[in-house]
């Protein structure tokens, strides 16, 4: 299976917002733009919700027949490995194969040298913005040659469980303490293609810090200089290697990176590229801002939400640790948001740092909070359809208007 030139993983916590997402996806395809919907869900994420990949496949089907979509859509198997992937297989085609936590792991000494004489002639290629040589052939093997026979494995197995053509392949090594730099991707890449991985689309770990929810931490200008090394790189890829001529680079936690969308844009029109933009929780908050907004019973569960979060904040915020930047000493307590009304309890979670009343620590707390949300049950999803207006109008605005036109530059 192929992915149009660009698609955004959407995610959907609750499995209620499908249509809504696409109405945004409508607008931009209206534009011209080739784009995808992947819809993403981890086990992480299943657990907490009690829900299955069945129910996410179920959801996405009902919002794709319901809104007449056409254009093609999918369903991820969110940061899955061995251990997890067969109870994905029958419901997803799209596998984002996390093998981050072998990184680092040390190969057998043969395997490092196999992989260096194999590959040494890159250090001779042409039009390539991070040549290797022997040593830094090594050094890279020596780090990540492991995980790219993990996700080998993982894989194979999927193969084995669906079949060669029925799904597309990501590997991700995002989730890991340290980036890879572009000559790093390019072994890698390598490596993937030894393992006989056809690999759409690659998830390294980029320089800066990608918080759940909010703006990107980092120097913008030197993201994108790496970004598009790293573009450079995978079209370098497919032709060296034979892999596959769609794949693209894609960005894990990329919601609400508003510094980094113009250039992003920039950058992949003028390399013919295109890109996979994992938005994930963003939906789940826009369900809050929409319950507040609405005021009455939605005003009331989103408060609830919050004073629930506050509380567990350890038990939340520990398991996203590496993805939240919260100043606990400077969040509001539960007694001054109940003070709120719908309006300014809006505006201190909805990303819009033009407004003075914007939280960043709040917005991360409550990205973190939807186990709290998931244990209301049937309250919280009652007071989603009660309120389907104001719900489905702030997440179809937040993904279109926030998210699709400045990374597709309409």
């Amino acid at each position: 299976m192929t992915l149009p030139r660009f698609s955004i993983g959407t995610g959907d916590r609750f499995g209620m917002e499908g249509r809504a997402q696409l109405a945004a996806l409508e607008a931009a395809r209206a534009a011209g733009f080739d784009v995808g919907i992947v819809w993403n869900k981890s086990a992480r994420e299943h657990a907490i919700i009690h829900s299955s990949p069945a129910d996410q496949r179920n959801a996405a089907a009902a919002a794709v027949s319901a809104s007449g979509w056409r254009a093609p859509w999918f369903v991820d198997a969110d940061h899955v490995g061995l251990k997890t992937v067969e109870a994905f297989a029958p419901h997803c085609d799209f596998f984002t194969i996390d093998v981050a936590d072998f990184i680092g792991q040390a190969p057998a000494a043969a395997d490092i040298e196999t992989f260096v004489a194999r590959h040494r002639d890159l250090a001779a290629a042409k039009d390539l913005p991070a040549p290797v040589d022997a040593a830094a052939l090594r050094s890279a093997a020596s780090r990540y040659l492991v995980a790219v026979k993990e996700a080998g494995k993982v894989y194979r197995r999927i193969v084995e469980l669906k079949g060669e053509k029925d799904f597309v392949a990501e590997v991700s090594m995002d989730e890991t303490s340290e980036p890879q730099n572009p000559a790093e991707l390019l072994a890698i890449l390598a490596a993937i293609s030894d393992e006989g991985i056809p690999v759409t689309t690659i998830a390294p770990k980029f320089s800066g810090r990608f918080n759940k929810g909010v703006d990107y931490v980092g120097d913008v200008a030197a993201f994108l200089s790496e970004f598009e090394a790293d573009i450079r790189v995978t079209q370098f890829a497919v032709k060296a290697f034979g892999l596959p001529a769609g794949l693209k680079l894609s960005i894990h936690s990329g919601s609400d990176k508003f510094s980094l969308y113009p250039g992003i844009a920039a950058t992949a029109r003028k390399l013919g590229a295109g890109f996979h933009l994992k938005t994930a929780g963003t939906t789940w908050l826009e369900e809050l801002v929409g319950l507040a907004e609405a005021g009455g019973s939605g005003l009331a569960i989103a408060k609830e939400i919050y004073r629930g979060s506050f509380g567990r904040y350890d038990e939340l915020v520990g398991p996203y640790a590496a993805v939240v930047d919260i100043d606990r000493s400077r969040l509001p307590s539960p007694e001054t948001v109940e003070s709120w009304d719908g309006p300014a309890f809006a505006a201190a979670l909805r990303h819009d740092r033009t407004n003075p009343r914007y939280d960043r620590g709040f917005r991360q707390l409550l990205h973190v909070g939807y186990k709290v949300a998931s244990e209301a049950g049937s309250r919280f999803l009652s007071a989603i359809e009660e309120h389907r207006e104001s719900v489905s109008r702030n997440v179809t605005t937040n993904l279109l208007e926030r998210h699709l036109r400045p990374l597709l530059g309409f």
